[in-house]
């Protein structure tokens, strides 16, 4: 299995990329922790909740946001709809008493946070490791590179990849030699997630990733 941090911040090269499943996997499989600062478009949306039902956890997994927006919109106009201007320290890691802890952002590495602030000064200001999730299929190698540049333009240091989506040879041998960063994982697109068992499916992604291409 990879060596992960203790706690890390689980970002993506895009919206709606496979951060929340990700996120899943590693609070199953890592016995973790679950901390999303910032939620925008609840209700209906919280992504906490859909961790907490994919992997079957009790309450004490799961710290409440520190923010929580109505508009499904980037934090920075969510934020602004509410009257509301965010800064870093406003978000302080919640103590976990010495267990993992994994800490999922909104949207991409460079979403707005507020006025002159992306999702970049958050992670930094959190001074934790990310884990970048990231498509399988075409473009992901633009993205994936685009994404690691960004991050460690700010010096944030990037631990590695997790590929979600259907299986692309190509991309997922080429995803790590363009961007120097370890690829940890290829997560398939699961039908009926609620009916895997989280803990075995990490298992298979993460400690069995030798096989994978």
């Amino acid at each position: 299995m990879p060596d992960f941090p203790r706690c890390f911040f689980v970002s993506g090269t895009d919206t709606d990329v496979g951060k929340t499943f990700v996120s899943a996997l590693c609070v199953a499989g890592l016995s973790a922790m679950y901390w999303k600062p910032v939620q925008t478009g609840f209700p209906p949306d919280r992504d906490r909740d859909t961790v907490q039902r994919l992997t079957g956890l009790g309450g004490e997994h799961f710290f409440p946001e520190a923010f929580c927006f109505k508009a499904p919109l980037s934090p920075q106009r969510a934020a602004e709809k509410e009257g509301c201007i965010l800064k870093p320290e406003d978000f302080v890691l919640p103590d976990t008493g010495g267990r993992p802890l994994v800490v999922e952002g909104a949207g991409g590495v460079m979403v707005p946070l507020a006025p002159g602030l992306d999702m970049r000064d958050l992670m930094q200001h959190l001074d934790l490791p990310v884990l970048l999730v990231c498509r399988t299929g075409l473009g992901t190698l633009n993205h994936t590179g685009l994404s690691v540049e960004a991050l460690k333009h700010r010096g944030i240091p990037v631990f590695g990849l997790v590929a979600v989506g259907p299986f692309h040879r190509e991309n997922l041998e080429d995803l790590p030699r363009f961007t120097g960063i370890p690829l940890l994982a290829h997560v398939p697109f699961v039908e009926n997630p609620a009916h895997r068992d989280m803990r075995e499916l990490f298992k298979t992604c993460f400690v069995q990733k030798g096989s994978m291409v």
